[in-house]
């Protein structure tokens, strides 16, 4: 069984593998999560490590290149036209904090309670990682909702371009 990574014929499983509590990868772009979560939850189980969260909604969004910050604006529209939920029902919100003025514009698009959202800082404070930012507020949400025992959280990000993502994470 062969595989096409950037063009090039693979042997299965040889794109990628879990070195310890790195995982390394060279596929590309929405992949790229996905695979990682799919070898992460495979090596836990061989492990018998429990997971702490659920995925438990996703929605897109976007707008124009020059208003890409605002992407997560319909990206969370999306998320709840899909399962049905109200922004006041996430108890935990973490926004992507490319810069001040793009979250201003998200807190007043998304109509979001300052006190839950990014409580612990975001991209101004604890970093705006090129290629890992994603990692970075989901890991971030988690960690926060297991401190402060809440169940629902949401976390957004704005991407180069104009696309938006929105994140729901149940606690398990």
């Amino acid at each position: 069984y062969q595989r096409r990574v950037h063009g090039q014929e693979v042997p299965d499983g040889s794109h990628c593998g879990v070195l310890g509590p790195q995982v390394r990868f060279h596929a590309r772009g929405a992949g790229r999560g996905g695979t990682a979560l799919a070898q992460q939850c495979e090596r836990a189980t061989e492990l018998g490590v429990r997971p702490l969260a659920s995925i438990t909604g996703m929605g897109l969004g976007g707008c124009t290149p020059e208003l890409m910050g605002e992407s997560p604006v319909p990206a969370v529209q999306d998320l709840m036209r899909r399962n049905g939920r109200k922004i006041e029902e996430y108890e935990r919100i973490e926004v992507n904090e490319a810069f001040a003025a793009q979250y201003l514009s998200c807190e007043r698009g998304l109509n979001l309670n300052r006190d839950i959202t990014n409580v612990n800082g975001s991209g101004i404070g604890l970093g705006h990682p090129v290629g890992s930012t994603g990692a970075r507020i989901i890991v971030s949400l988690l960690y926060e909702m297991i401190h402060s025992q809440k169940k629902v959280g949401l976390a957004t990000l704005c991407g180069g371009g104009g696309l938006g993502l929105a994140t729901e994470l149940t606690l398990l």
